[in-house]
């Protein structure tokens, strides 16, 4: 292959990457406008994810050698396929349910990163970490403190804003490389 070629190929790869995410990031925004509507989605696919989970627990059961290893397997499945049967039948109790769950996490994500935080030197990216924890507490007590009728807007905004964030960067990405390849392409030398 030539060199010739195998640009024209990067750079042909480079153009749908670049569409990607731009699709990927026009999705975003649509989760972020329909943020119940994307909560209750995922709801439904966590919850199908669990089904699956439980299935092949109930299968990875039939691998024990002793049976309160079998009973523990057992009810480990049981457990999954409670969870997925809540979530995936129930979406919108899963959402309300989540919604406290993810406002709980991020507050003890803040805890975390705080603590971590004072354990490092000051010159290795404390502030950092500080303002990370700082924002995964405020989005956190937003979270609480409005439950439960942050459900209506939290993890929908949220997963959205990630889509939008990711395809945006994949997107520019994709543009700056492009970018790059077309300025360190030779030049045809005039004789």
């Amino acid at each position: 292959m030539t060199t010739h070629t195998l640009t024209e190929e990067v750079a042909r790869r480079l153009r749908w990457s670049t569409f990607m995410g731009v699709l990927t990031a026009a999705i975003g925004v649509v989760m972020i406008l329909y943020p119940f509507a994307t909560a209750a989605a995922s709801t439904v696919f966590l919850g199908a994810a669990l089904l699956v989970a439980a299935a092949v627990q109930v299968a990875y059961t039939f691998t024990s050698r002793t049976a309160g290893d079998f009973f523990l397997k057992l009810l480990l499945a049981v457990v999954y396929g409670i969870g997925g049967i809540a979530l995936a039948f129930f979406p919108l109790a899963g959402v309300v349910t989540l919604t406290a769950v993810l406002g709980a996490m991020l507050v003890a994500e803040a805890i975390l990163e705080t603590a971590l935080a004072f354990a490092l030197p000051a010159a290795m990216g404390r502030g950092w970490l500080l303002l990370g924890a700082l924002f995964s507490l405020v989005l956190g007590l937003l979270v609480l403190f409005q439950w439960p009728n942050s459900s209506v807007w939290a993890i929908g905004t949220l997963l959205g804003t990630a889509v939008l964030v990711n395809g945006t960067t994949r997107a520019a990405l994709s543009s700056s490389v492009r970018r790059d390849l077309r300025a360190a392409r030779p030049t045809p030398t005039t004789a």
